[in-house]
């Protein structure tokens, strides 16, 4: 069987998102400028980036019973995500984030997690046909650890390119590190992994070593408007990105997973797959949402 597409395993969200001109200290109480409800949540996102780049794009992650989670598959169906192996969980609400962007575009965000933590191993085995199917299988850390473990596995058995994006930031057991083909931390998310301070190219390379040593193949550190740092044990590259008017930074990261394992899986060598994935994450962020924010083909072959 030919496997091609992208298969993402993860959560899904409603963003409450407040714009505003700075973020509040504690206990003060300002004024925000607008309110906004945005369909989001990691794996959604990484999803939806995927679709609207026009590959082939399956979803597992689990719902709520409710009005938030018919409008979140709603959403996600309309950018041709496909939905066949979605759950519902009759006892959860969908999961919500709430979402603060000052009018730097630098956000602050709060996860309630709701249905996206009932999302167990036994219902990604339920699902492991799909896995026959996709070259590339991305997940992240808003579902249960020891599922995002059983994706690896399941990725690992049926010969499809594993691709970590490990955010929120948390401690990961040693076990999944020889199982993934491609780690994608931000700066912040590298240090916890490693336990090592990082503040600068050289110290990422450093750190991102470390994790080397326990397995991984390749570790992309996403640096923000720096671009992306490779390291695996071959060499280490930095990819540039191009200079753009920020307005929300939310889900940057997604678009740039979303287009990392979109290229991956249309069999682009990974140095053209880090520079199409930045593109993706520069036009992200000129746009206020998350999965509004994710562009099209079009978009970038125009770039």
């Amino acid at each position: 069987m030919s496997k091609d597409g992208v298969l993402v395993v993860g959560s899904a969200n409603m963003d409450l998102v407040v714009q505003c001109s700075r973020f509040p200290l504690p206990g003060e109480t300002i004024f925000g400028n607008n309110f906004q409800m945005f369909p989001g949540g990691k794996g959604a996102n990484q999803a939806v980036s995927c679709a609207r780049l026009g590959i082939k794009t399956y979803f597992i992650g689990k719902l709520g019973h409710d009005e938030l989670g018919k409008r979140l598959s709603e959403t996600m169906m309309n950018d041709r995500v496909d939905l066949t192996n979605l759950f519902t969980d009759e006892n959860k609400h969908t999961g919500t984030a709430l979402i603060t962007v000052d009018s730097n575009g630098q956000n602050q965000i709060i996860v309630i997690s709701g249905s996206n933590m009932q999302l167990t191993p036994s219902d990604v085995r339920k699902k492991k046909e799909v896995f026959t199917k996709t070259r590339v299988v991305l997940t992240q850390l808003e579902i249960p650890l020891e599922t995002v473990i059983e994706t690896a596995r399941l990725a690992r058995e049926n010969d499809s390119i594993f691709i970590l994006n490990p955010a929120p930031a948390c401690e990961i057991p040693d076990e999944i590190y020889p199982l993934i083909n491609y780690l994608t931390p931000n700066e912040t998310e590298l240090q916890m992994l490693s336990n090592m301070m990082v503040t600068d190219e050289v110290s990422a390379e450093k750190a991102a070593k470390i994790l080397l040593e326990k397995g991984v193949q390749n570790i992309i550190i996403t640096l923000g408007a720096k671009g992306a740092l490779l390291v695996n044990k071959y060499h280490t590259e930095l990819f540039a990105t191009r200079k753009v008017d920020v307005v929300d930074t939310t889900a940057a990261g997604d678009a740039f997973n979303g287009a990392l394992a979109y290229s991956l899986a249309s069999h682009k060598e990974i140095s053209e797959a880090i520079l199409f994935a930045n593109r993706a994450a520069a036009i992200s962020v000129t746009r206020l949402g998350a999965q509004s924010s994710m562009p099209v083909i079009t978009e970038l072959q125009s770039v």
